[in-house]
């Protein structure tokens, strides 16, 4: 497997940003190439079928161009799609998806408390964390709660406004939240209301932002395998399904310099 080959990324839309930028400040040195499936967003009220069905279409696009790491920025397609992209890619890219290393850290961090998770309604219904905490034994309490109308709300612009700030209350003064200690943003959206989820806790539940996790996970495995890149060439990619001039804006603002986007259509 080529060191030097690029990182690929993949999300819904604008959520899997939050792990791109979290990566390229990680490992500066490495090339990457985000695709945002921007055509078919939101995954989370997608059925597991049809997720898988655009998963593989999107690993195809970055595996053609030649990506050692195939990175599922995307916690629904994730939870839905990860098992089959890995044996989909085999031996010739390294998989990885953002549930993982957030249960490794319930593991070394959370255990006898409690800790609540929001996420779209595919991944809180697939109950993929509760599966692996039960599968690794992990002592944690988690309670799961489907925010779906968050994801639509954030790539529509509602970040930090009345009607964000009463949605987010609405979701999170669920009685079933009482006494958490942790919440878990299940879906790489959320990172991009933190600010207003930290304000609604008063800074009192420690937020679980997958975006760093993930980043600090795959500069470990690159460390470890002995691939990372040698030298950067500059040359980040951004493919999406289809160009929106939200999706430009927010590839924008997150990287802080002018973006082009690539059209890459799944389906002519």
């Amino acid at each position: 497997m080529d060191r030097n080959a690029p990182i690929g990324i993949f999300d819904s839309g604008t959520g899997g940003l939050t792990v791109a930028r979290a990566v390229k400040d990680m490992l500066p040195d490495e090339d990457m190439i985000y695709f945002g499936d921007s055509a078919h967003l939101p995954y989370g009220d997608k059925s597991a079928t049809t997720i898988q069905s655009y998963s593989i279409k999107i690993t195809n696009a970055l595996l053609e161009r030649g990506c050692k790491v195939i990175l599922i920025a995307c916690n629904s397609a994730s939870a839905a799609a990860y098992e089959l992209v890995k044996e989909y890619v085999g031996s010739r890219a390294k998989v990885y998806n953002v549930i993982d290393p957030v249960i490794d850290l319930l593991a070394q961090r959370f255990v006898d408390k409690k800790v609540g998770l929001i996420g779209t309604k595919q991944t809180v219904n697939s109950q993929v964390f509760d599966q692996k905490i039960k599968q690794r034994q992990i002592e944690v309490s988690l309670v799961s709660l489907a925010t779906p109308l968050l994801v639509p709300m954030i790539e529509e612009g509602f970040i930090n406004n009345s009607i964000s700030h009463e949605i987010i209350a609405q979701y999170l003064g669920d009685e079933r939240f009482e006494g958490i200690e942790a919440l878990i943003l299940g879906c790489t959206h959320y990172p991009i209301i933190k600010d207003a989820l930290k304000d609604f806790y008063k800074n009192e539940v420690e937020l679980i932002d997958s975006a760093n996790i993930v980043a600090q996970n795959l500069k470990q495995q690159l460390i470890t395998q002995d691939l990372t890149r040698e030298k950067n060439k500059g040359n980040d990619q951004f493919l999406v399904s289809d160009i929106t001039p939200a999706f430009e804006k927010a590839a924008s603002l997150f990287f802080n310099q002018d973006i082009h986007l690539e059209k890459y259509p799944l389906w002519e």
